[in-house]
């Protein structure tokens, strides 16, 4: 079961039992649908048919231009669609096939779809504040290891920017990484879906597709930046040339036989909305500095009570490491590892976060994953406000959940806590 999804399941439990809870495990984004974009839908609700397994021209066009407008051009023809940028990227393994190399930490799905497609996956740790591309340097050693003993690593999966740090490699690392991809003969396979949501234009991340066009994949989706999770919808850019073509006729293959064709009033939104026209454009900005302003707001709370975090510079995402703690939180809580300051969050202070093992961390690791996507609003009235507000985070609701994150840290971390 992905950790995600569990962990929204047992608050909604709580919450429906009547219990007073903080979702700060979720990472799906907490803002309504733009009113322009619900219209598309709507009107689009008689399109029935299957229609192309890649996706209709009208989108896969559209989807080009989107890409090419962040100096990716590609050919409409190597553009494929499909329900969510999750079995997207599953079908993608299967497409590729051999083992797959992940990045440590990396979001819960890689390993676990990995595993489903028969495949193993090959844990790499990425560097400080760097997070979502395995080390570079690390990487050889790695799969030379895993080919010695038998194994077949064929791809290695990224993230830019990553879940569950939200930090962006450093443009010189990815182009290490796709460098050593090229020498190992791995295909890339770039999941973007957070390129947008990066707080400063001029920090904008670099895809390994400008340094290894051949052999990278490139994903993306409407789930992150407007809030489209449940619509269900992802694309993947393939490589122009025989490997990006020969996994493009494998990838479709596979798509007409799991999904069929995305659905098709979907894909009439989906066409408008990459095709960025100035209210989608508006509400990207507007989002981005909500997330922005309400993720930092957040990680002040953390670094307040001692515990370490690398600066968030794109997402709702943090991943702070209660390290600094250790010795108290053993004394204080009988707290080892992320696993039981997840548990003890949850079930003492109604907080749900996951726990660093959930993202490939080792047991004693006390790390855990915080998102602030489910603070903006109960209702769309809420949420419009706060994608408005010149400081969201002054709005009663905002502030009630970050005061209460203050509340519980401090009584988590005690007196005589270390200095931040």
């Amino acid at each position: 079961m992905s950790a995600t999804l569990a962990a929204d399941e047992a608050l909604a439990r709580r919450r429906c039992a009547g219990e007073q809870v903080l979702s700060l495990a979720s990472g799906e984004i907490g803002l309504p649908v733009l009113p322009a974009l619900r219209d598309r839908l709507a009107a689009a609700a008689d399109r029935n048919s299957y229609g192309s397994v890649s996706g209709s021209p009208a989108l896969r066009s559209a989807v080009a231009g989107y890409w090419e407008r962040r100096n990716l051009p590609v050919d409409p023809a190597l553009v494929v669609c499909g329900p969510g940028s999750k079995p997207l990227l599953f079908a993608l393994l299967l497409a590729i096939g051999g083992d797959v190399v992940v990045p440590v930490p990396s979001w819960v799905s890689y390993a676990a779809q990995a595993r489903l497609a028969g495949a193993r996956p090959i844990p790499v740790p990425t560097l400080p504040g760097e997070g979502g591309v395995p080390d570079p340097a690390a990487l050889g050693e790695a799969v030379a290891l895993a080919r010695a003993a038998g194994r077949n690593p064929r791809c290695v999966v990224v993230t830019l920017p990553d879940n569950p740090t939200g930090t962006v490699a450093a443009p010189g690392t990815v182009e290490r990484l796709a460098r050593a991809a090229r020498d190992l003969d791995l295909v890339i396979v770039s999941d973007e879906i957070y390129c947008d949501l990066v707080f400063d234009p001029a920090d904008r991340a670099v895809s390994p597709a400008a340094f290894a066009p051949e052999r990278t994949v490139v994903t993306t989706g409407l789930t992150k930046n407007l809030a489209l999770g449940g619509w269900r919808f992802g694309v993947a850019r393939l490589p122009d040339g025989p490997l990006g073509r020969e996994v493009h006729t494998r990838l479709v293959g596979i798509a007409s036989q799991i999904w069929s064709s995305t659905a098709a009033p979907v894909q009439a939104a989906a066409a408008h909305a990459f095709g960025e026209p100035p209210e989608v454009v508006a509400y990207v900005a507007a989002a981005r500095r909500l997330h922005e302003a309400v993720v930092r707001t957040v990680a002040e709370r953390f670094t307040a009570v001692g515990a370490e975090l690398s600066p968030v510079r794109a997402t709702c995402y943090l991943y702070p490491d209660f390290e600094p703690l250790r010795e108290h939180l053993a004394g204080a809580h009988a707290v080892h590892g992320g696993e039981a300051l997840a548990t003890l969050l949850a079930e003492r202070y109604g907080v749900g976060v996951l726990p660093g093992t959930a993202f490939g961390e080792p047991e004693h690791s006390l790390r855990i994953r915080v998102a602030t996507s489910r603070l903006y609003g109960e209702t769309d009235a809420e949420r419009f406000e706060a994608l408005a507000a010149a400081d969201p985070t002054r709005l009663p609701w905002i502030k009630a959940s970050s005061d209460r994150i203050t509340e519980v840290l401090t009584d988590l971390a005690g007196p005589g806590r270390p200095t931040p």
